[in-house]
């Protein structure tokens, strides 16, 4: 819950694919996008909510916006769910597009006995707060999946793509 992995990315993995693939990656955070699913999603939420100065877009599969944090930091003591508890609707909104799929055969409540540990509610809660605080955000509920479904990333990754970047003009 900082921006320091946000950092490593930008300091020691972007780097090195510009120079091994030959390619030369924007620097421009509307152009910018963190991507994943389960904990690589509320990773890419992290990563453009402490560092909005390189991303600018979230594409988030199964966000993990739970209590799992590891090592225990005081700041944020619930991990992600610190985002729709409390930073979320604390903070002034910052410049973010996002976009994010849960399914309802998520992992559950079950596993934990508090509600800290719900994927499905977590996700359901950060639609809600990012509604309140007038993000552009798009949220998909898909019945009959599971966590980081296949399926269900393959139907709706080009839908996901084309809202994400809907008014970004590369220069």
């Amino acid at each position: 819950m900082s921006g320091v992995y946000a950092q490593f990315v930008e300091t020691e993995v972007l780097p090195r694919v510009e120079a091994e693939c030959n390619v030369r990656l924007t620097r421009d955070p509307d152009g910018r996008a963190a991507t994943g699913c389960s904990s690589g999603a509320a990773c890419a939420m992290i990563m453009a909510w402490y560092r909005p100065d390189l991303y600018g877009r979230v594409l988030s599969f199964s966000g993990t916006y739970v209590n799992q944090q590891w090592p225990y930091n005081p700041e944020t003591p619930l991990g992600a769910w610190e985002f729709h508890k409390s930073i979320i609707p604390n903070s002034e909104p910052r410049p973010l597009r996002i976009w994010m799929a849960v399914a309802d055969r998520d992992l559950c409540p079950d596993l934990m006995p508090d509600d800290a540990h719900d994927w499905v509610l977590a996700n359901e809660r950060m639609a809600h707060v990012l509604a309140d605080k007038g993000y552009r955000y798009q949220f998909s509920f898909v019945r009959n999946a599971g966590h980081c479904d296949p399926a269900m990333r393959s139907q709706l990754m080009p839908q996901a793509l084309e809202w994400l970047w809907r008014g970004y003009a590369a220069t």
